[in-house]
């Protein structure tokens, strides 16, 4: 038997539950996973907040959708993008559909190698927020000589975001509280820090911003963005989907109106994990809980105020 949540309902944290299930044999072309941690993601609390619509079909709704641990059996003809699976092999796993479980049964393209560098706990949370860094940079083409203004740069998407703009050549200016300043310094971001006179701090650090990336969703980020960068093919959201709308920005992800970006952000796996041998990108875990504690977890990261990644350890 294997544990896996749940959320039983549409809400808040104390509709997840815990529940167990006999897993099967991996078929051709499956891989079966003992999973050592799973990544939490804000995308996951809103999908039974009922931020993307609450239909009853859904329940009980699976949540999760990255994670890493060793493969303990392999299906005939078994191949992620990494090339064949084997047993014994440490891995991640994205995207898969019910993450937060302690064994998944998942399509080998849906395995890429795991780091070695890298603990299970830093493996679990590193594709989907890396994914979507890439995603947002490969949107408003941020290459050498920019000058990127990310929004949220300590938080989950942003502490890779800027890492991997660095990684590209950018200059990169980070919005965080001041207790995150250091943190950033060490990426050679140039922090700043958020809330009235936004746009005044940055003009002293710069006077050419050139692209502008929102991981948070507030007005203030989106009014400071349009009014610090002239073009605005080159701002873009994962947050402030009803904002691009109306005001011509480029709104990446799940949300509504949103380019999902499918096919970049499957190509960006074998990047990220290329990045992190070379020694160009790191995952910073915030904390973990138990899987039984995910309700603890969600709440945890709803403030969107966390440093780095929460993780669930089976």
């Amino acid at each position: 038997m294997t544990s896996y949540v749940v959320a039983t309902a549409f809400g808040g944290p104390e509709v997840l539950e815990v529940r167990d299930e006999q897993l099967g044999e991996p078929g051709p072309g499956q891989v079966l996973v003992d999973v050592r941690a799973a990544g939490v993601n804000p995308v996951d609390h809103k999908l039974y907040g009922g931020m993307y619509g609450e239909n009853p079909s859904q329940l009980p709704m699976r949540l999760g959708f990255e994670a890493a641990g060793v493969v303990r059996a392999v299906g005939e003809g078994a191949e992620g993008p990494g090339g064949p699976v084997q047993v014994g092999d440490e891995v991640i796993v994205y995207r898969a559909q019910g993450a937060y479980a302690a064994q998944l049964l998942v399509e080998g393209t849906e395995i890429v190698p795991k780091p070695a560098v890298l603990s299970f706990e830093e493996a679990a949370g590193i594709m989907l927020a890396g994914t979507t860094a890439v995603h947002m940079l490969e949107a408003t083409g941020v290459g050498h000589g920019d000058t990127v203004l990310v929004h949220g740069a300590a938080g989950g998407v942003g502490l890779l975001l800027v890492q991997i703009a660095k990684a590209r050549g950018a200059h990169v200016i980070g919005t965080a509280g001041v207790g995150n300043h250091a943190a950033l310094q060490r990426y050679g971001v140039t922090p700043v820090e958020y809330g009235e006179g936004l746009v005044e701090r940055v003009r002293e650090l710069s006077e050419d911003v050139t692209v502008a990336l929102d991981c948070v969703g507030s007005d203030e980020a989106v009014d400071a963005s349009l009014e610090l960068v002239a073009d605005r093919s080159r701002i873009a959201t994962i947050a402030a989907f009803a904002r691009a709308a109306g005001d011509g920005i480029k709104a990446l992800g799940g949300g509504p109106g949103a380019d999902p970006g499918t096919a970049i952000r499957d190509a960006a796996r074998l990047e990220l994990v290329a990045l992190v041998e070379e020694g160009q990108l790191e995952v910073t875990v915030a904390g973990t809980f138990p899987l039984a504690e995910s309700a603890a977890a969600h709440r945890s990261i709803q403030g969107n105020h966390t440093h780095g990644k929460i993780v669930l350890l089976p």
